[in-house]
């Protein structure tokens, strides 16, 4: 009887368990509901890059005006600087005012109408300058000519065969050479002559 009593123990207790684990509670899923009408969430927007601020370019360097171009075969002495020709048969125009014009070469002819020289030099043989202003002339070669539309203030010639003419006066005049002619529209202040045929007036 004892022994029977366990068994039905024992089965009854296997069936309240097996009553007990069916009975326990399975998770589901949870479910919301909006009540009818009201909007649904939207999703977060993504955010958005904030663009850099762009850089303005800097401002590129005013340009200065190119200064005003000489045509072909034309010097330009500008305000007050020295320049220099050389070469052989060939013609030079000259502008502005020079310090210093320096005239080298054989048969060359420059017009400076349009210039004023301070100084001007020549070296060499048949060379020839036509100039608005002199001031202050330097010859040394053989048939060469040179004219002034104004004064000058001293005029040095050595060598043969030279033409020196200023509408103005000139002031001091030296020649070494021969068959030379310095001749002022003005007169001629103080004149050193040294060889033959040579003529000041």
């Amino acid at each position: 009887m004892e022994a029977r009593r366990l068994v039905t123990a024992l089965v009854v207790a296997v069936s309240l368990t097996g009553a007990v684990s069916g009975c326990a509670l399975v998770p589901r899923p949870v479910e919301t509901r909006l009540p009818p009408g009201a909007p649904a969430a939207s999703a977060p927007a993504s955010p958005t890059a904030t663009p850099a601020p762009s850089q303005s370019a800097s401002p590129s360097p005013l340009t200065t005006g190119a200064s005003p171009s000489v045509p072909d075969g034309t010097v330009s002495c500008g305000d007050g600087q020295a320049q220099s020709l050389s070469g052989s048969e060939q013609t030079f125009t000259v502008v502005g005012t020079c310090t210093e014009l320096m005239v080298s070469g054989s048969a060359l002819t420059v017009d400076a109408t349009d210039a004023t020289i301070g100084t001007l030099r020549l070296s060499g043989d048949r060379l020839s300058v036509t100039a608005a202003a002199v001031d202050t002339l330097t010859v040394q070669g053989n048939d060469d000519s040179v004219t002034s539309a104004d004064a000058m203030s001293s005029v040095d010639v050595s060598g043969d065969r030279a033409t020196i003419q200023a509408d103005g006066a000139i002031a001091a005049v030296v020649v070494r050479g021969q068959d030379n002619i310095v001749q002022s529209g003005l007169g001629v202040g103080s004149a050193t002559v040294e060889g033959r045929g040579n003529q000041i007036r």
